[in-house]
């Protein structure tokens, strides 16, 4: 039987400035294709050559080719209503069946790490893998090669600099705008439209090897505590790379995490308390007490605090005492090893410092060395 056709489209016909007759005659052609499917002909030999059950097929989309071949878009029962979260799992759950062998390593580069004294913090700010500048217009270039390059280099130029200090402990933080875009349209989380070098999936696939690279470089030192901060650009995507890494690192003895949702992080160091956010939350005049609230048990425990942020890609430092002047907690911001963007060059907001950043924090004496590694 014939497939019923509507040849009334006057607007198709309008649309595509053919006659009534050439309307009709494309309409018969698309009924007469429905026909060919409706026999399960080509369609039935495209689901079997792909091991795909006609009875989980929810939906087909097809057209033809030039040469008159058959081509299909099946959407089936399996791919139908995952959401984001659902699609994460699958593949969490995917890259935890292949997480590589991480057995336990010699430190000799370092001083015995079950002595030591002292906690290496690594906080590579804000490098927004898929980032685009070029120099032409911004007057430096910045691309995905470059952004792993300047990190990589930079945590081994920290990694170097610590090397006079018996470090037992090291504190990687990682988020803070590690990746540029937050979807398939090229925004921000806001959906801010940005420049991009290459595609999403490639940012993120980059930026997982990049701190797959940087753990393994820090575990050489001593056992590797991972933090991760939700920020602006990548707010789910930054968090779901987070999942990965620890997935990729689940049978790493020697590595920990605290990926949690959790716009604030805090971490205990003898009597050290950091405080980790991204800088675009809270204001900085609020965080001492904010501390101070969330942690009270920690607080009283400790006698340095500091709060590390990220976000404005420069130098900001503060420090709060009070009316006593026995209790402080410092605040400050991190450079960015990012060039600027189109925007920002128009902007003017250029000029600052690139660089990674690192500290040094004695059990007992709280921060006792800056790191800082220019390009």
């Amino acid at each position: 039987m014939k497939s019923k056709i509507k040849t009334e489209g006057k607007g198709y016909g309008k649309r595509l400035r053919l006659s009534h007759d050439e309307v009709d005659i494309i309409l018969q052609r698309r009924a007469d294709t429905l026909d060919n499917i409706n026999d399960n002909t080509a369609l039935d030999i495209h689901l079997g050559n792909r091991g795909i059950n006609k009875k989980d097929v929810v939906s087909v989309k097809h057209w033809q080719s030039g040469s008159g071949d058959y081509r299909f878009s099946i959407v089936t029962k399996e791919n139908l209503g995952l959401d984001e979260e659902q699609i994460f799992a699958k593949v969490n759950n995917f890259i935890a069946n292949y997480s590589p062998e991480y057995p336990e390593i010699p430190r000799s580069n370092f001083r015995s790490y079950t002595k030591g004294t002292h906690l290496l913090v690594i906080n590579p700010s804000d490098i927004h893998i898929g980032k685009y500048a070029n120099e032409l217009e911004t007057n430096q270039n910045y691309n995905c090669e470059i952004a792993v390059q300047r990190v990589l280099d930079g945590v081994a130029g920290l990694i170097h600099k610590a090397a006079g200090f018996d470090v037992d402990r090291v504190l990687f933080c990682i988020g803070n705008d590690i990746l540029h875009i937050d979807n398939v349209y090229s925004t921000t989380t806001k959906g801010t439209y940005q420049d991009t070098d290459g595609k999403w999936w490639e940012h993120y696939e980059t930026a997982l090897m990049l701190y797959v690279r940087c753990v393994e470089m820090l575990r050489e030192i001593a056992p590797v505590d991972v933090v991760h901060s939700m920020s602006n650009h990548d707010y789910q995507s930054g968090f779901h790379l987070a999942h990965t890494l620890q997935s990729w690192f689940r049978k790493a003895k020697d590595v920990t995490f605290d990926i949690s949702v959790a716009h604030r992080k805090y971490y205990k160091y003898g009597t050290n308390l950091l405080g980790l956010e991204h800088g675009d939350g809270a204001k900085m005049v609020n965080l001492p007490l904010l501390m101070a609230q969330e942690k009270p048990l920690l607080w009283s425990k400790t006698t340095h605090r500091y709060w590390y942020l990220h976000h404005i890609h420069h130098k900001v430092k503060h420090k709060w005492l009070d009316a006593k002047d026995y209790i402080g907690v410092t605040v400050e911001y991190m450079r960015s090893p990012s060039s600027a963007d189109s925007w920002h060059s128009r902007k003017g907001f250029t000029g600052a410092p690139l660089a990674c950043e690192g500290f040094i924090h004695e059990k007992k004496t709280g921060q006792v060395a800056r790191l800082t590694h220019y390009f």
